[in-house]
């Protein structure tokens, strides 16, 4: 005992306190604390267990004498957490004389100086993606792409184990302060989306509301562009809708696989009447006389399409070739999907309708993509957005490539080049050697009807699709024009 009768001194009653700490001793510290609090211990014990710390580092300054019998030491601390390393803090260790003895006079600031007036200190854990989804060329998506639904989709398929989290300082009556976050690094996947393909997808879709363009690299499947600004959610590859006259591509394909030759002279009258049933009309009952069958492709002939199928084809030879063109196959593309039903029917003005894409034949704009992607490629490909082993992993064993009749594509590639040369899409500023067929689909309800537009250039194959757009000419294939000259 000191000679003025006080146990001990200021500095060894702080560097006993100091070592105690360091050791993770607590009921040692808490002998040296003055009239403790009842949890002082818990105290401890929770902010170590709730901020994940693995270990303490404490470096006492010097030691000042505030008054005859009280004392202060400031010291530097850094406490190592799990989820952030790493983290300093400055306090002070107040001491003062009680009961003869020198003790530590401990409050929660003590421990850190944010737990002054209530306050806590808390590790929050935050549900985050630790995906980045990038182009196949390993760059950012562009903003305003048009593909954030498909892609924020894809992100918890894709997400690796990890979560972020956020050391928060909470004080009563004032706001909550982040004091640091962490989150795991990022699990990079790439897309098949490519960055100038997917960019001039959006440019050209930014003045057209309820559109989607969906393209398609028809040597691979990958779907290279993925723009999509239909409304009321609905969506570009699982939503069906009726196609209009790009289905005739499906009712050529069967025509010719029956025996029709491209070549050959078929009336293409303004209104033909299925015998015994309804009539049917050309837009503006436009009479054309004799045309050849690919002629009739091109100027887009209802008629012609309708006597040649409801008189050469049975509605189970439509469908079996509709299916042969993905209709009849699950499509896997990391994103869900499906292609369109043609149902059966035993009703010839059913039938008729059918053949022209009226009807009760429905498709989605991606289906239409890959029916235009299996016309340049001569193989039917199930479209993707992922790795081939990502799809799998998600969505099953995708389809098997399906080569495709020979004389048939080589026929349509014949027909759909006409189109764009002297046909329903001519001199619309498209570029040279594109190939496509438009579509205009009337929808019941007095709405406006849906305008398509397919087709390809080189490895690259697309739909336009405007969702109660009018003509496919008219707003289709302007859409188109802007996207492949924006490329």
């Amino acid at each position: 005992m000191a000679s003025n009768g006080v146990k001990g001194s200021a500095a060894q009653t702080a560097a006993a306190y100091f070592d105690a700490w360091r050791k993770g001793d607590v009921p040692r510290m808490e002998r040296l604390v003055y009239q403790p609090p009842r949890d002082f211990a818990a105290q401890h014990y929770r902010l170590t267990e709730n901020l994940h710390v693995s270990s303490i580092q404490l470096t006492p300054g010097r030691l000042k004498s505030v008054g005859e019998e009280a004392a202060e030491v400031p010291f530097a601390g850094v406490r190592q957490l799990d989820e952030f390393g790493a983290w300093p803090f400055d306090s002070t260790l107040r001491l003062g004389v009680r009961d003869r003895a020198w003790k530590v006079l401990w409050a929660p600031e003590t421990l850190h100086p944010l737990l002054k007036d209530g306050g806590t200190l808390e590790l929050d854990e935050i549900d985050v993606s630790a995906t980045e989804l990038v182009t196949r060329e390993g760059d950012r998506i562009p903003n305003d792409s048009y593909a954030d639904s498909y892609l924020n989709q894809l992100k918890p398929e894709l997400a690796q184990a990890g979560h972020a989290w956020e050391l928060v300082s909470k004080v009563p009556g004032q706001p909550v302060r982040q004091l640091m976050t962490h989150q795991p690094k990022a699990n990079v996947e790439r897309t098949t989306l490519s960055r100038n393909v997917q960019a001039a997808a959006a440019r050209a879709l930014d003045a057209a509301e309820d559109s989607t363009i969906i393209a398609i690299r028809p040597s691979t499947g990958e779907i290279v562009a993925l723009a999509d600004r239909l409304k009321d959610n609905y969506s570009a590859v699982r939503d069906v809708f009726p196609p209009g006259s790009v289905f005739k591509t499906i009712t050529a394909a069967a025509l010719i696989k029956n025996g029709l030759d491209p070549a050959a002279q078929v009336p293409c009258p303004g209104t033909y009447t299925i015998p015994f049933n309804r009539p049917f009309d050309n837009d503006g009952k436009v009479d054309r006389g004799l045309v050849s069958f690919a002629d009739a492709y091109a100027y887009s002939c209802n008629t012609t399409f309708v006597e040649q199928a409801t008189t050469r084809l049975t509605a189970d030879q439509l469908r079996q070739t509709a299916d042969e063109w993905g209709f009849g196959r699950p499509i896997a593309t990391g994103i869900g999907g499906t292609c369109g039903t043609m149902p059966d029917t035993d009703d010839p003005n059913m039938f008729g309708a059918d053949a022209i894409g009226q009807g009760q034949v429905v498709t989605t704009p991606l289906c239409m993509a890959a029916v235009a992607a299996a016309v340049q490629s001569g193989t039917w490909r199930s479209p993707r957005l992922l790795s081939e082993a990502q799809v799998r992993r998600i969505d099953g064993t995708p389809y098997k490539d399906v080569p495709m009749d020979g004389q048939v594509v080589a026929a349509l590639r014949d027909m759909m080049a006409a189109v764009v040369d002297h046909g329903t899409a001519r001199d619309m500023g498209l570029p040279e050697g594109v190939a496509g067929k438009t579509g205009t689909a009337e929808v019941d309800g007095g709405e406006g009807s849906h305008a398509w537009f397919i087709g390809y250039r080189d490895d690259l194959a697309f739909c336009v699709f405007v969702r109660h757009g009018g003509s496919g000419r008219q707003a289709a294939v302007p859409i188109a024009a802007r996207f492949l000259n924006g490329l």
